[in-house]
């Protein structure tokens, strides 16, 4: 049998340990960090009933059809590899229960690269984080190694 695949978030554990109990509803994720990296796996996966669910009450898209939004976030998905996610600072939440998390994303469509940086906000709404809002550039637009990056320095 062959082993069991790493978890695309890159966390350096088994899928099966690390955000697969998150995508079927089994768990939630202790902190922003953790729900971050299950929504970078779960476009990685093809999960946009999840990407949905950790949306916060607050977020835009939740004022749009559910099935809608799926239905984008399926394609997108679908649409794009995901192989690589750098975290490269955190911030734990603050007076008003907003955490952040600073991330590199690569990723490509068909063989072009869409990597970015975001600067994530995050808030729990009584059961679990949700994904809030998010400040992004594109690997393009920046002047520095996106490695290099901080919430401090973060230039939005």
């Amino acid at each position: 049998m062959p082993p069991a695949p790493p978890c695309p978030c890159c966390s350096g554990l088994r899928y099966r340990e690390c955000c697969a109990p998150f995508h079927r509803g089994e768990a939630e994720p202790p902190d922003a960090e953790r729900l971050m990296r299950s929504r970078y796996a779960a476009f990685a996966q093809r999960e946009p009933t999840y990407l949905w669910k950790t949306l916060h009450p607050s977020h835009p898209d939740r004022a749009r059809p559910e099935d809608v939004v799926v239905r984008e976030l399926r394609a997108f998905a679908q649409a794009h590899q995901f192989p690589k996610l750098v975290v490269m600072d955190r911030q734990a939440p603050d007076a008003q229960g907003t955490a952040q998390v600073l991330f590199f994303a690569k990723v490509f469509e068909k063989g072009k690269e869409r990597s970015f940086v975001e600067r994530s906000d995050f808030r729990h709404d009584g059961t679990g984080w949700r994904y809030l809002s998010g400040d992004t550039l594109m690997l393009r637009e920046l002047t520095v190694p996106p490695e290099s990056l901080t919430l401090a320095n973060f230039p939005k």
